[in-house]
């Protein structure tokens, strides 16, 4: 019987088989092979290694590609000030939320510096990250590690140097491409709604050549070619291994490698990645890069089974490596890949749960049934911001439900039980006028957990050193 490779891979993760998995990539797909198995390995740990920078220009290439900002995307130098969270029909990205209003932008700070302007928060929780090209958090502005004043950084590129203007903080960027994700907390009443706007129109992005000027950011070109519809990752996944090497040769014009990565660059060499230059095509043999994207994907994704840096905690499966990565470029391209854009641990962790219980003896959820995640007392999730418990579908997205009830915390003035601890119901009909406080609606089918805690508290108990244990999921009795 011919086994296929999708049907090799898909049985193999099944298992979990650290030992089978770490050679089928290794040996067995080699043999599918003509040309140099050299130039393969290679291609395959070149692919890996600039996976996140090839992704995140794909995704400023989408995010940017309009004349003027629009619903989520606006012209590079501009903000997208999103102002309402998405309800169950929202389906441009995967796994939205229901806690903070995001202000994002990207820039390049190839060219000049660009200066950002926070006003005063006020108290409110917030925070305001700068991921380089490399999707590493290099700077995070705010509640945690700068609190909620007025400030005002000046983000420069690697090569930069200059003055800045009295009161300005300099940021330096490792790459030109930065993407600035700002999330300010809101409770979602239209009286917090209006005061969230408010402090989103006042938190501001300039040219330092325009910083202290009455500047007008011209509009966008809208470039045709660029597909708007197809998902990022597949535009990624769709490119031939050519041109996704020449594309990751061009941005490591702008976006130089770190120093760590000295050991790696040699490989990719091999396969005519150098940076600073363009890509030499008669550095391997075509027909050999041409099979690295397709295998090499693979194996980014098998990195969740085979050595990817997660714990399974009752049924929830989370991690604390993201954010800065270091040389664990495997990881970096998972996360890449499943989750742009995370926070450092040290702002937000994202447990995920998609059976009751945990283990293999644990079922995928099922709106046919009743949940309950039970806290002790005194034990709810320690977030020094805030914490959240998002109900979401089988792919992802919110649930349509009569009480416009996507995530359940603490803002729902929880019902504690007598003896101090705390229910929350996850299901599909209501548990009763008398608990519905505490009620996060399923759907009538499959669906999956996300537990958000943002600020996770640095000391005990903490899920960042395992202290706090997340509660499972069981089936209601």
């Amino acid at each position: 019987m011919k086994v296929s490779r999708r049907s090799m891979v898909i049985s193999l993760g099944a298992l979990g088989a650290g030992q089978a998995l770490t050679s089928v990539h290794a040996e067995g797909l080699l043999s599918e092979l003509s040309g140099d198995i050299e130039d393969f390995r290679a291609g395959v740990e070149a692919y890996i290694y600039g996976y996140p920078l090839v992704t995140m220009e794909m995704t400023r290439r989408v995010m940017t590609n309009v004349a003027a900002a629009e619903a989520t995307r606006a012209p590079m130098g501009q903000f997208v000030r999103m102002r309402s969270y998405p309800d169950a029909s929202y389906r441009d990205v995967t796994a939205p939320n229901a806690d903070t209003l995001y202000t994002t932008g990207w820039v390049d700070v190839g060219e000049e510096p660009w200066v950002l302007s926070i006003p005063d928060m006020k108290g409110r929780y917030f925070l305001f990250p700068m991921l380089d090209g490399w999707t590493n958090v290099f700077q995070v502005p705010g509640s945690r590690t700068t609190g909620t004043g007025g400030q005002t950084y000046a983000i420069t590129g690697p090569g930069w140097k200059g003055t800045l203007p009295a009161g300005v903080v300099e940021y330096k960027s490792p790459t030109a491409i930065v993407w600035l994700l700002g999330r300010i907390y809101c409770t979602g009443t239209p009286e917090d709604y209006a005061a969230v706007h408010a402090l989103q129109d006042q938190c501001k992005i300039v040219p330092l050549s325009a910083w202290g000027k009455d500047w007008t950011p011209p509009a966008g070109m809208a470039d045709p070619s660029i597909d708007m519809k197809k998902a990022v990752r597949d535009q990624v996944n769709d490119l031939s291994g050519i041109d996704y090497f020449k594309l990751l040769a061009e941005l490591l014009k702008t976006n130089p490698p770190a120093e760590a990565d000295a050991p790696v660059l040699p490989r990719l060499a091999q396969v005519g990645v150098v940076p600073g230059k363009d890509f030499d095509p008669s550095a391997a043999d075509p027909a050999v890069l041409n099979r690295v994207p397709k295998i090499a994907f693979d194996k980014i994704m098998l990195h969740f089974v085979t050595g990817g840096d997660f714990k399974r905690v009752n049924g929830w499966l989370y991690s604390t490596n993201m954010g800065v990565y270091g040389v664990d470029y495997a990881q970096r391209a998972l996360v890449t890949a499943v989750g742009l854009g995370a926070n450092r641990p040290e702002d937000a962790v994202y447990p995920m749960s998609t059976k009751s219980g945990g283990g293999i003896i644990g079922r995928k959820y099922d709106g046919a049934n009743k949940y309950v995640m039970h806290f002790p007392k005194g034990q709810l999730p320690p977030a020094k911001g805030f914490w959240s418990l998002t109900m979401y579908d089988e792919n992802y997205f919110f649930v349509a439900n009569p009480i416009n009830r996507y995530s359940i915390s603490a803002r729902q003035n929880l019902k504690t039980n007598p003896d101090g601890t705390v229910d929350l119901y996850i299901q599909h009909d209501s548990p009763g006028a008398n608990k519905e406080s505490n009620w996060l609606p399923a759907p009538a089918g499959k669906f999956q957990l996300m537990l958000r805690l943002y600020w996770p508290n640095p000391a005990d108990p903490s899920i960042l050193d395992g202290s706090w244990a997340i509660p499972p999921v069981t089936v209601a009795n």
